[in-house]
């Protein structure tokens, strides 16, 4: 989906953490190596990981999911023996660490995190939507740009193609998560797809610490700022605040993408497909986390593509 709503504020406390089993923010951390391998591994996205974390430590006692950061160490190990694989940092890293490993038949990852939908078109992937989520812009709060900040997307199409270079006689840096983000590609499609100027810069996204200046500006998921503001998450939106686009903000399901051909699997299928699958039951875990779930849409197969 691509629709204009308006910004949920979570409401999220540590006391429902513990109603839950949740023990946050430690749950955004990897899955214990060598000691905590479980059946199904998963990587991929920043703005997914920590509730799909939380998920694979509360779905069959925590021995089913693993779901490795999107940061930390340059590799991961994801099996007992072999499958020692570079980091995937992002959605589209994630998708394509899960494309060569069915090309490679190597089976070191079972399913990628992705905030974004589908690139390119074909049937080898199926992508399983489990909540949605609003992107937004963020920016300091001691900034000016934090004056009734509404921009439409055709100025942050000028501001990120670095025609338009000042905003409320701030001088402007615009930002964007690194390259792999399924946020800094749906973002991207969501403006107009602007041929982006020498003056952008990249942050990893969702990390408000690096808005360190205040004429930076930079897209953000509104799930992940609400779980870091009411502690669900390790706190790192720094001293940014949410601003909106076209007066509201950019709604997108988020997903789990795994290969089609394995949607006959037992445990794939028990996992992620159907609204009664244990992901989509796990409501409570998902809406902790900031996002909105979907109802009958969760785990729907009908989303295919290649990449």
């Amino acid at each position: 989906m691509n629709v204009k709503t308006s910004v949920r504020i979570g409401a999220v406390a540590g006391a429902v953490a513990l109603g839950l089993g949740i023990m946050s923010p430690v749950a955004s951390a990897d899955p214990a190596d060598p000691a905590d391998y479980r059946v199904l591994a998963g990587a991929g996205s920043d703005t997914t990981q920590d509730v799909v974390n939380a998920l694979g430590e509360v779905i069959d006692g925590g021995t089913l999911i693993a779901s490795y950061n999107a940061t930390g160490s340059s590799t991961v190990k994801t099996r007992a023996t072999g499958c020692s694989i570079a980091r995937p940092n992002g959605s589209s890293a994630g998708i394509t660490a899960l494309v060569a490993d069915i090309a490679n038949n190597t089976g070191c990852i079972d399913f990628a995190r992705s905030s974004r939908g589908v690139k390119t078109s074909g049937t080898n992937l199926t992508f399983i939507p489990f909540a949605e989520d609003q992107v937004t812009i963020a920016v300091r709060d001691d900034s000016a740009l934090n004056n009734d900040l509404d921009l439409t997307s055709a100025q942050l199409k000028s501001i990120y193609e670095c025609n338009t270079t000042t905003l409320g006689g701030v001088t402007l840096t615009p930002l964007l998560p690194q390259a792999g983000s399924g946020t800094r590609s749906f973002f991207l499609d969501s403006i107009g797809n602007p041929e982006l100027g020498s003056c952008v810069g990249e942050m990893q996204e969702h990390n408000g610490v690096e808005l360190d200046s205040a004429g930076d500006i930079a897209p953000y998921s509104v799930s992940q700022y609400n779980a870091q503001v009411n502690g669900a998450v390790f706190d790192r939106h720094g001293d940014t605040v949410l601003g909106a686009i076209d007066g509201g903000q950019f709604s997108r399901d988020v997903y789990n993408v795994v290969p089609t051909t394995e949607l006959t699997d037992s445990v794939i299928d028990a996992t992620f497909v159907g609204a009664d699958s244990k992901v989509c039951s796990e409501t409570d875990v998902i809406e902790f986390y900031g996002f909105t779930t979907i109802g009958a849409d969760c785990g729907s197969t009908a989303l295919k593509g290649n990449s």
